[in-house]
């Protein structure tokens, strides 16, 4: 089965999603739905009430839903309840919302866009560009994370060839590289920035992300050129790939004497933008 995790964007808010090329659908996370629909913070709460209720009223909906793996907000993938595009609609007939009109018409392009992005594959980099600016974030920002989203999947895509697996290895070899050159964990880093469910690289500033491709893109340098046999190898090279970003940052910090890694997340980045939007003289 050919998947593809994908994050959509309705409303500025994160929806999991996931294409099934064999079966040419797209599966949707119900949590990350009732989430944005209800505005609740107990989304799983709510589902799980949801579902009871469905069972009472005698409906099936609820026990043809499946469970697929998707992305955490720790990195790593665990199973949750999906639904395709069928299922949820008639499962957002049973969720009061305001939104469900919307909603239901992005869901309708969500799905005309992929088979357009199917045909024209640079589409695809237009949405993440689209969805990034809906957010607010720089052009500028935008540009370097597009290129380490390139640099990310040329490093995985090194991994499977290693015969490395996704999920846990990916995940000790991530945490590697970024404790190399940044001097943190995966989740220290979060803490430092005061996040939870957000994606760190979502969170960082230009020069931490230039940081974090040029160790990531030095592992899979490395590692093409010393062929490593085994897992217990490849965390030597992501190590080594991690270091040549460490040498950068730490001569960075003493030629400017600031730190690189700090707590400035996404809303201190927008605040910074904006900040700078009014300072700007008026024409």
């Amino acid at each position: 089965m050919k998947q593809k995790n994908a994050i959509q964007i309705f409303e500025d808010k994160k929806v999991r999603t996931l294409w099934d090329a064999d079966q040419e659908k797209w599966f949707i996370s119900i949590i990350d739905v009732i989430e944005v629909l209800t505005n609740t913070d107990r989304p799983r709460k709510y589902w799980s009430d949801l579902k009871t209720k469905l069972k009472k009223e005698g409906s099936e909906l609820s026990e043809k839903i499946g469970q697929l793996k998707m992305q955490s907000a720790d990195g790593k993938f665990y199973k949750t309840d999906v639904a395709d595009t069928e299922q949820l609609l008639r499962l957002i007939q049973s969720i009061p919302s305001p939104k469900a009109e919307p909603f239901k018409l992005w869901l309708a392009q969500v799905a005309s866009e992929h088979l357009d992005e199917m045909q024209d594959p640079e589409l695809s980099i237009d949405r993440a560009l689209e969805q990034y600016m809906k957010l607010g974030y720089s052009e500028n920002w935008i540009n370097q994370r597009l290129k380490s989203i390139e640099i990310r999947k040329e490093l995985t895509d090194e991994w499977k060839n290693r015969g490395l697996k996704e999920g846990v290895q990916f995940a000790t070899l991530t945490d590697i590289i970024t404790k190399a050159w940044s001097d943190k964990t995966t989740k220290e880093y979060k803490i430092l920035k005061g996040l939870k469910k957000e994606n760190l690289r979502d969170n960082m500033t230009n020069t931490e992300l230039i940081l974090n491709m040029l160790a990531e893109a030095s592992t899979k340098d490395i590692s093409q050129a010393v062929e490593p046999k085994n897992f217990e190898e490849s965390k030597k090279v992501a190590k080594q790939g991690g270091n040549v970003a460490d040498v950068a940052r730490k001569e960075l910090e003493a030629k400017t004497g600031k730190k690189v890694v700090t707590s400035t997340n996404a809303k201190g980045l927008l605040k910074e933008k904006d900040a700078q939007k009014k300072l700007k003289p008026k024409k």
